[in-house]
């Protein structure tokens, strides 16, 4: 048996995933969770939904895969230790009844949750949810647990105000790679929105996620740039008050200027075993001539520059943006874009064939380029959005414009 959180009643529970904040955040303003070694899960908003329901076929390359939805509740373990846990839905629900907030709860009667029912969709269906005979694993006792439960987490003690910090890894036995427990300053986020849903538990305790592909999984040391794109950053049905902060904020940061600003990074440095880590708050304060550093920053082991990970980010750029111009009357207001690359560097003969670009995508790349956060995207399908945007997103191109150019300098500087 297993008591649940929401009712105090015990309850035989089966099927369900542990869930713990993703370590390797950089940016964003909600809590992304661990939902398995390839799969990451984040609070479901209709709008994202949908986008990742219907995206456009030129778009999929360039985004996380969509895995489907799963319930989310507080429960104690048998020790008695906060958890969160993730279940199955029977099937994905219509928009209608999702959540209207992030952070809103759900209504349980209408959520079709079935926790002694496997779940059909194959994508879902992986090895990290389900043992061969169809046992769910959570509370397994060899589990690799960065965090003994969420009370845990909720204590532990954030960091001075710093904008950038150096972190060092831990090591737990010599063979492994060091790991990363959490990012230092994302943890007051996640902290922050994961105290709002506990709090919100007391009355409902339902909460729905929808799962992403993790995009860091293949990397032993992630390095990750966080990008806002685009010149502007609200959305069409947002309040003037915050309106007049965001564009404010585009005006004061390098968003007006290059059509992208920095939105956290963290990145490693070989030479010192550490992390270095710049907060959102650092990347709105950044010059041009300071943003174009911090990308130097962000392709440089502490040692020297990572030029042989220029190319192929270019190439995907360049990708990205011909995708981009096929996109009719798309906006991807307040969207980012992600660079990921592994820190630890290893010998490998790169894999040359007609299947080159296939093989990028399948294998382990070198580096990716993807864009995430589609809770303020636009376009003409969606019929309820007040105004229809003609034509591509100007503001975006550009973003990525500037980032072609200021990437290809360093290419050209360090040939130089």
């Amino acid at each position: 048996t297993h008591k649940d959180f929401r009712s105090g009643d015990l309850q035989p529970v089966s099927k369900g995933v542990m869930l713990e904040p993703f370590v390797h955040q950089v940016g964003g303003h909600c809590c992304v969770l661990r939902f398995g070694e390839q799969t990451i899960c984040k609070p479901l908003i209709p709008r994202e939904h949908r986008f990742y329901k219907t995206l456009p076929a030129a778009m999929r390359k360039f985004t996380p895969q969509y895995r489907g939805v799963v319930s989310v509740s507080f429960e104690e373990d048998e020790e008695g230790n906060l958890c969160l846990i993730a279940y199955p839905l029977h099937s994905d629900l219509p928009a209608d009844v999702e959540n209207k907030d992030p952070s809103a709860d759900c209504d349980p009667k209408r959520k079709m949750l079935h926790r002694g029912q496997m779940v059909t969709s194959a994508q879902i269906l992986e090895s990290e949810i389900y043992s061969k005979d169809g046992r769910g694993h959570r509370f397994r006792k060899d589990q690799d647990k960065r965090w003994h439960s969420l009370q845990d987490y909720l204590e532990i003690e954030q960091p001075q105000q710093a904008e950038v910090l150096h972190y060092s890894l831990e090591h737990s036995h010599s063979n492994a790679a060091p790991q990363l427990k959490h990012n230092p300053l994302i943890l007051k986020c996640q902290q922050q929105h994961l105290q709002r849903m506990k709090e919100n538990a007391k009355h409902h305790n339902q909460y729905k996620f929808i799962l992403l592909e993790n995009l860091t999984w293949r990397h032993t040391i992630p390095c990750v740039l966080d990008l806002k794109m685009g010149t502007r950053q609200h959305g069409d049905d947002i309040s003037e008050e915050k309106k007049a902060i965001r564009i404010r904020r585009c005006q004061q940061s390098t968003s007006a200027a290059l059509g992208v600003r920095l939105s956290g990074m963290q990145v490693y440095h070989s030479d010192s075993g550490q992390l270095m880590f710049m907060s959102k708050s650092h990347g709105h304060k950044l010059t041009v001539a300071e943003f174009k550093e911090a990308l130097f920053k962000f392709f440089h082991s502490g040692q020297r520059l990572r030029r042989e990970l220029l190319s192929p980010v270019l190439s995907r750029l360049r990708e990205v943006q011909a995708a981009l111009e096929s996109c009719e009357s798309y906006r991807f207001y307040s969207s980012s874009l992600l660079i990921i690359y592994d820190g630890e560097e290893v010998e490998a003969e790169p894999k040359m064939d007609e299947d080159e670009e296939e093989s990028e995508t399948e294998g382990a790349p070198a580096v990716d380029v993807r864009m995430i956060d589609f809770a303020h995207t636009t376009c003409r399908h969606y019929c309820e959005d007040s105004v229809v945007h003609e034509g591509k997103d100007s503001g975006y191109i550009f973003g990525i414009q500037n980032l072609i150019t200021i990437i290809s300098e360093l290419e050209n500087h360090c040939t130089d």
